[in-house]
């Protein structure tokens, strides 16, 4: 193997996971907008201009008032957030399940499949949190009184504005639960495709169903395990000085603490069924887009 192609090699894995995030995320950014709309509802601050849990409804709303770009808002955070995110958390995911792999393994071990996938995921979400706090504000605009709203025209505008006037750790506000929420979608998408890609392909072959099949039980079990970490994810992001001058939330426990103690523990499962319709599709865009890329990768090597 050449040294361009060994380098290539390496890099691959991150390039192709990144392109195939950013892709997924260019696809489903309406539904993450409706999502985040949901998840602020049960907070007693701010205004929120329609009380509605259907995301039908608020689908419509946003449309309605801001016009289908409206529900785009915040897509130049989210796609850098992919390029950012996904590109580590998907490269070091593959690059970690190489060097676990020992030679007399045939495949890997779900135990160390489920390792790679939490640690490639906390790792990630570091990289990540800077544009995913500014996307989780740009989508929470809508929601507060105009004068609260902070106007950010787009993901790096956020960013310099909070650097200015929160001082560049606010870059890294609520990663915590951030990094909880990325290992455990790194659990349930990753670590539970490559598994259940191992079983549809003894089910039905190598191919299109097998990998269609094996990313909707991903898609899944990432939402699941993911959603009450992205919960108060959100809400800590989101979240403004209230009138004393103090913080609605210390930290990640006194988060879970509060709306436990206010809204109940069904709660961090609000808006389950957007949420999973943001999540399982979202990752079986991107896995089946970085499957795409790896077969035509192949062939245009084999054909070299």
């Amino acid at each position: 193997m050449s040294s361009s192609n060994s380098t290539f090699s390496t890099i691959k894995p991150f390039l192709f996971g990144g392109a195939s995030g950013m892709f997924a995320t260019s696809c489903i950014q309406p539904v993450d907008m409706v999502k985040v709309q949901i998840q602020l509802q049960g907070e007693s601050t701010g205004k929120v201009q329609i009380k509605s849990k259907n995301p039908f409804v608020l689908g419509s709303y946003i449309m309605k008032e801001k016009g289908v770009s409206g529900l785009y808002r915040g897509l130049s955070a989210g796609l850098v957030r992919q390029a950012t995110y996904t590109t580590a958390r998907l490269g070091l995911f593959k690059t970690f399940a190489k060097a676990a792999k020992s030679p007399e393994e045939k495949t890997l071990a779900f135990w160390k499949r489920a390792l790679c996938g939490l640690s490639a995921g906390g790792i990630a979400a570091i990289f990540g949190n800077p544009a995913d706090v500014a996307l989780i504000r740009m989508q929470a605009d809508t929601t507060l009184p105009k004068e609260s709203r902070r106007g950010y025209k787009n993901v790096f505008d956020a960013l310099l504005k909070m650097a200015r006037s929160e001082g560049i750790l606010s870059w890294w506000q609520g990663c915590q639960p951030t990094v909880y929420r990325a290992m455990c979608l790194n659990l349930g998408m990753l670590a539970m495709y490559d598994q259940s890609k191992d079983f549809t392909t003894k089910q039905f072959g190598p191919g299109k169903v097998a990998n269609f099949s094996a990313s909707a039980i991903a898609g899944f079990f990432a939402a699941f395990l993911s959603l009450p970490a992205d919960f108060v994810k959100t809400r800590l992001q989101k979240m403004q000085p209230l009138a004393d001058g103090s913080m609605p939330y210390k930290n990640f426990g006194d988060c879970v603490a509060k709306v436990a103690r206010s809204e109940g523990y069904l709660a961090f499962y609000q808006g389950f069924p957007t949420y999973y319709v943001r999540i399982a599709p979202h990752a079986m865009i991107t896995l089946l887009t970085m499957e795409v890329l790896n077969t035509l990768y192949a062939r245009v090597s084999k054909d070299q």
